[in-house]
């Protein structure tokens, strides 16, 4: 069985020791051991395995209220699958819409770069079509 220090944690887990402190404090892992001697945390296997979905959670945008409730879920087991499955499947239709959204962005800036480069060209048809598609890609930013 592995211990480490919350600095091991940390580089483990990709979390900053401020934020397993915090996980910690609002109780969505541990209590976690300490050293009889200096006080200092020391994370066991089990800790690591919770604080590394954590992490996974934490980088698609999971806030804590779901965090805790994930965990909770992954301790009912099948029971909760269905409860899990709608709070993950929640969570990817937030991110396929800022993927949409990112891609009006990103059309929107690509339409106006090419609106410039007809005027650097000098190329007076081609910055007016460039106009109409930059309007087109502003109106879908807007319905954002």
């Amino acid at each position: 069985m592995a211990v480490l220090t919350i600095h091991e944690a940390s580089r483990r887990s990709g979390l900053s020791e401020p934020t397993l402190r915090y996980y910690e404090e609002v109780g969505l892992v541990g209590p976690i051991d300490r050293d009889e001697n200096s006080g200092h945390r020391r994370y066991r296997d089990e800790d690591l395995h919770v604080i590394e979905a954590l992490a996974c959670l934490r980088a698609v945008g999971v806030g804590i209220e779901d965090m805790r409730t994930y965990l909770a879920n992954r301790t009912r087991g099948p029971v909760a699958a269905a409860e899990q499955r709608d709070l993950l499947l929640r969570h990817a239709e937030r991110i396929e819409a800022e993927i949409v959204a990112q891609h009006a962005r990103l059309a929107y800036l690509r339409e106006k770069a090419a609106l410039w480069d007809a005027r650097d060209r000098g190329d007076t048809a081609a910055e007016a079509e460039a106009v109409r598609r930059s309007i087109d890609a502003a109106g879908r930013l807007g319905a954002l």
